[in-house]
C-alpha cells in the first residue's frame, strides 16, 4: 500500500514538472531549486535570469522581445551574464540577442543605458574604495587564512566596537568637549544658572586638588586612580560649568548639550547594535539551520576554504571531528536519558539542584566580596592623605582594591564552574551554553553589586533622614560630588582592565609558551599544552569592557575615547599573542552563530549600564558643589526649563507628545503593529515548516529509490 503510494507520488510530480527520466530538464526547473532562490538577495538578477533561460532556449528569429531589461541596461561589460549558468553556446547567443535589441533602441532609451552604467561603474569603484579602505581588512584576511573565521570573528567584533567607540568619541568630543575648550580659551562671556544663595553651604565644600607641595608619586596616584589633579580636568563630571554661552543670537546651554549627547551616544549605540544584530541573526537562520542536514552540512558544507596553513588544516580537521563527535554523543545522551529509570532520574535531578545551589553561594560569595571591597576602598581613599611614598603605595592598592577583588572572581569562579558543569550530566552543546550563561552573570552581576553599592553610600541607603544625606539629600561628607566618585569608579575598572589584559600576556601566556616549545620532554607540559584562544572567553571581556564605558559615560564623558584607545591596544596585543603564544581552541564556533549569540550579550550589557543612567538622571539629586547640574533638583530639569523657552506652538507639540492624548493612540497603533508582525512571524513558522515537511518527503522519496534499485540489482 505504501509502495504504491509512493510511486503515484513520483509520477504525479514527473507529470508536473514534465521529467520522465528520459527527456532532458527543462531550465524553468533549475530556477525553481532552493539554491537559485538565493539570487533574491542580488535585486533585480533573479527576475533577469529566467527571462535569459527563455531567450536562450527559442531560436534566434522569434526571441524578439525576450532579453530581459536589466541585461541592456548594464551593457557588454555586464558581469551578469558570466554568472549565469549556461554553457558557452547559449551564452553566446544571449550576447548576439543583446547587440540585436540594442540595435533597435531610440537615441533616448541608448542614452538612459549609458548613463546607467556610468552611475553603475562609479558606484562599483565606490564600493571597491570603501572595501579596501576599511580598518585593519588585510590583517583581518590574514587571520582567516591562518586561523579560520572562528577566531575571525573575534577580531571582527572587536572592530566593530573600535569603529562604534571612535563614532561616539567624536559625538562626545565635538558638542561636550570641544565647545568647552573653545569657550574657555576664547573666554566669551558666561552665563552662570546656579542659585547659590538657596543652597546650604556645606554642600559647596569641593576642592578636590591638593594643598601645598605635591610629590611626584602623587601625580602617579592621581593619574591612576582619577583624583586630585586628573579630577578637575574634561575628563570627570565634575569639571563642568553650570553655565550657558551667549551669541549674537544664540545661547549654547553646556549642561542641555552634556545631557542630550550622553542620551543620543546611548541611543545611537542601541540603534548601531540592533542594526548588526538583525544582519547576524538573518545570516544564522540561513547557515545554521541543520535540523535536517546536521550530518551532512558538517561533512559537506563544514570546510573552510580559506585556510592556508598545514597545522591549521589539521586543526580544523579536529574541529570538524570534534562538532561529530560531538552530534554522536549527544545522540546517544538522548537515547540514554529515554532509558534512565525513576530513581535514575529523581538522582540526577538531586544532583543537579546541589550544583546549582552550590553555583549560586558561590555566586552570592563573590558578590559579597565585591561589596566589601567597594565600601572599604570608598571609606578609606577619603582618609589616606600622608604624602608617604609606601602610603601612596597603599593608597594605589586601596583604590584598585573592588578591581583586584572582580578580576579575581571573573577568573576564578569560572574555573569552578567549568569543573562542575560534567557532573550534571547535560549535553555537550548545552554545558557550552549554561557556562557562558553563568559567565555572562557573573560579570554583569559583579557590575550591578558595584553600582549599588556606591548607589547606597551615596543614598545613605535609601534613607534621606540619615544626618550624612540630611543636610543635601546625598552622602556629601563621602561624595562631595559623587557624580565623579562614579566616573571614577569606573574609569579605575577600565584602566585595571587593560592592565590584567597585558600581564596575562606577559605573564601568563607567553612563559606557557617558552616552556611548552623549549621542553617538550616535560609529559606535564606536554599535556598541559599551548594556550587556547578561547573566543566566548575574550569576546566576553570585550562586552564588559564596554558596559563599563556605557555605565560610565554619564559621569565620564571621555570614557569612550578612552575605550577606542584600550581596544586599538587590545586588537594589537591580542593579535601578537595570538600569532606567538596561543593555538585555535578545538572547540569552537561558527561565526555566524556566536555573533548572533554576543551581540544579544552585547544589548543585554547596554540595557544593565542604562538603568543607573536613567536612575541618575531622572531621580537622584545632584551634587551641590559641582558639575553643570549643581543648582538642578534632578538632572532632567534642564530639559524641561529648555522646552519652557520655546515658542508656544513647538512647546504646544511637545506637550500634546507627551500627553495621554498622544501616547494612548501611539500605543494602540503599536499594539496592533505587533500583532500584525506576530501574524506574519506565524504564517512565516507554519510555511516553513510545511517546505521542512515537503523536504523531509523528498528525503523519504530518494531512500524509498535507492532501495528499490538495490532490490533490482540484486
Amino acid at each position: 500500500m505504501e509502495e504504491d503510494f509512493r510511486e503515484s507520488s513520483l509520477r504525479s510530480r514527473e507529470e508536473e514538472t514534465g521529467f520522465d527520466g528520459g527527456q532532458p530538464v527543462s531550465p524553468s526547473l533549475f530556477l525553481q531549486l532552493p539554491s537559485n532562490q538565493t539570487l533574491r538577495f542580488r535585486g533585480k538578477k533573479a527576475a533577469a535570469w529566467e527571462a535569459a533561460w527563455e531567450g536562450a532556449s527559442v531560436p534566434i528569429e522569434d526571441s524578439h522581445g525576450l532579453v530581459p531589461e536589466v541585461l541592456l541596461e548594464e551593457g557588454e561589460d555586464s558581469r551578469l551574464l558570466k554568472e549565469m549558468p549556461l554553457c558557452l553556446e547559449e551564452k553566446r547567443k544571449l550576447r548576439l540577442l543583446q547587440k540585436q535589441a540594442v540595435k533597435q533602441l531610440s537615441g533616448w532609451q541608448l542614452w538612459r543605458i549609458e548613463k546607467l552604467k556610468m552611475l553603475r561603474h562609479l558606484q562599483s569603484q565606490a564600493s571597491t574604495a570603501m572595501s579596501s579602505a576599511r580598518l585593519w581588512r588585510g590583517t583581518l584576511h590574514h587571520i582567516e587564512g591562518h586561523f579560520g573565521t572562528g577566531i575571525q570573528s573575534y577580531f571582527n567584533f572587536l572592530r566593530f566596537l573600535v569603529l562604534m567607540n571612535f563614532v561616539a568619541s567624536l559625538l562626545v568630543v565635538g558638542f561636550v568637549i570641544a565647545p568647552n575648550a573653545a569657550f574657555e580659551a576664547l573666554q566669551l562671556n558666561w552665563t552662570s544658572q546656579a542659585n547659590s544663595s538657596l543652597v546650604n553651604a556645606l554642600c559647596q565644600k569641593y576642592n578636590p586638588i591638593p594643598q601645598g607641595l605635591v610629590s611626584y608619586f602623587s601625580y602617579i596616584m592621581d593619574l591612576l586612580s582619577g583624583k586630585g589633579f586628573i579630577e578637575q580636568t574634561y575628563l570627570f563630571y565634575g569639571y563642568y560649568p553650570n553655565m550657558a554661552v551667549s551669541f549674537v543670537n544664540f545661547a549654547y546651554d553646556i549642561p542641555l548639550a552634556y545631557l542630550l549627547t550622553t542620551l543620543f551616544y546611548l541611543l545611537f549605540c542601541l540603534t548601531w547594535i540592533v542594526q548588526r544584530s538583525v544582519l547576524c541573526l538573518k545570516q544564522s537562520l540561513v547557515s545554521e539551520d541543520a535540523s535536517l542536514a546536521s550530518y551532512s552540512n558538517k561533512v559537506f558544507a563544514g570546510w573552510d576554504f580559506s585556510l592556508m596553513q598545514d597545522n591549521m588544516v589539521k586543526l580544523k580537521h579536529k574541529s570538524i571531528r570534534y562538532e561529530l563527535r560531538m552530534d554522536l554523543e549527544e545522540a546517544s545522551f538522548r537515547k540514554h536519558q529515554a532509558e534512565l529509570t525513576t530513581s535514575q532520574r529523581v538522582g540526577l535531578y538531586v544532583l543537579r539542584s546541589l550544583i546549582n545551589i552550590l553555583v549560586l553561594v558561590l555566586l552570592g560569595v563573590s558578590f559579597y566580596c565585591i561589596y566589601l571591597a567597594v565600601s572599604y576602598s570608598q571609606e578609606m581613599m577619603g582618609k589616606t592623605d600622608s604624602p608617604d611614598k609606601s602610603q601612596f603605595l597603599l593608597e594605589l592598592l586601596v583604590a584598585y582594591l573592588p578591581s583586584a577583588v572582580i578580576t579575581a572572581a571573573n577568573l576564578l569562579v569560572p574555573m569552578i564552574f567549568q569543573f562542575l558543569v560534567p557532573f550534571e550530566k547535560y549535553p555537550l552543546s548545552f554545558e557550552i551554553k549554561i557556562t557562558l550563561l553563568r559567565n555572562v552573570v557573573l560579570r554583569f552581576a559583579s557590575l550591578i553589586v558595584v553600582l549599588v553599592t556606591l548607589w547606597g553610600q551615596i543614598t545613605c541607603n535609601g534613607d534621606p533622614q540619615n544626618f550624612k544625606c540630611r543636610n543635601c539629600g546625598y552622602n556629601n561628607h563621602l561624595h562631595p560630588c559623587w557624580e565623579t566618585s562614579v566616573g571614577q569608579e569606573m574609569y579605575k575598572l577600565m584602566i585595571f582592565d587593560l592592565v590584567i589584559t597585558l600581564l596575562v600576556i606577559l605573564l601568563v601566556e607567553f612563559p606557557r609558551k617558552m616552556l611548552v616549545t623549549y621542553w617538550p620532554s616535560c609529559l606535564l607540559l606536554k599535556w598541559w599544552g599551548e594556550q587556547e584562544f578561547m573566543v566566548p572567553d575574550n569576546i566576553l571581556n570585550l562586552v564588559y569592557g564596554q558596559t563599563l564605558c556605557w555605565t560610565g559615560a554619564l559621569f565620564c564623558p571621555l570614557l569612550p575615547v578612552l575605550n577606542t584607545i584600550k581596544y586599538i591596544a587590545v586588537f594589537y596585543m591580542k593579535k601578537l599573542t595570538l600569532y606567538t603564544n596561543c593555538r585555535p581552541a578545538e572547540r569552537t564556533f561558527r561565526a555566524s552563530s556566536s555573533n548572533s549569540f554576543f551581540l544579544l550579550i552585547l544589548l543585554l550589557g547596554l540595557t544593565i549600564s542604562c538603568v543607573p543612567a536613567l536612575y541618575s538622571i531622572f531621580v537622584l539629586p545632584p551634587s551641590k558643589a559641582c558639575g553643570p547640574f549643581r543648582d538642578q533638583s534632578t538632572m532632567w530639569n534642564v530639559v524641561s526649563h529648555a522646552v519652557s523657552e520655546l515658542p508656544a506652538g513647538a512647546q504646544d507639540f511637545l506637550t500634546f507628545v507627551g500627553s495621554v492624548a498622544f501616547s494612548a493612540p501611539f500605543f494602540l497603533l503599536l499594539s496592533v503593529f505587533m500583532f500584525y508582525l506576530k501574524a506574519l512571524a506565524d504564517s512565516y513558522s507554519s510555511r516553513i515548516k510545511g517546505l521542512k515537511g515537503q523536504l523531509r518527503l523528498e528525503g523519504q522519496d530518494k531512500f524509498f529509490l535507492v532501495k528499490r534499485i538495490s532490490e533490482l540489482s540484486q
